[in-house]
């Protein structure tokens, strides 16, 4: 077992979350219980002193953090300011107000007039 490793099982939480502030550099989230602090703490260790994940597996991991792909002929709904807005899933992008999109994103951004994710904003996806 590694010095560190030793060091960081006898810390109380007063050390544990010092340790997290030097290791995160934020204070420790404050009503996170004292073995998980430790546990977060050993895991990061872990990952610092083997590598961590691979670029390729930080990757995938996020990929399959992503929303299933939508049913052609599915409709999205969503009223904003009072108006209610009809997209339908196409093979090859969405249906809105009789002009097909390439994404989401794009018919939020025309609805809204600002930036926005179109899965939030249609809420297929949590935010």
């Amino acid at each position: 077992m590694s010095p560190e490793l030793v060091e960081l099982m006898t810390l109380d939480r007063v050390g544990l979350t010092e340790r997290w502030q030097q290791t995160f550099g934020r204070p420790a989230p404050f009503k996170m219980h004292q073995e998980l602090l430790r546990q977060t703490l050993g895991w990061h260790l872990q990952a610092r002193t083997q590598g961590g994940l691979s670029h390729a597996d930080r990757r995938r991991l996020m990929k399959g953090m992503t929303t299933a792909p939508l049913a052609i002929g599915s409709r999205l709904v969503r009223v904003w300011q009072g108006e209610t807005h009809q997209v339908t899933v196409l093979e090859s992008g969405f249906l809105y107000q009789g002009k097909t999109w390439r994404s989401l994103s794009a018919i939020a951004r025309a609805i809204t007039g600002t930036s926005w994710s179109g899965p939030l904003f249609f809420g297929i996806k949590a935010g």
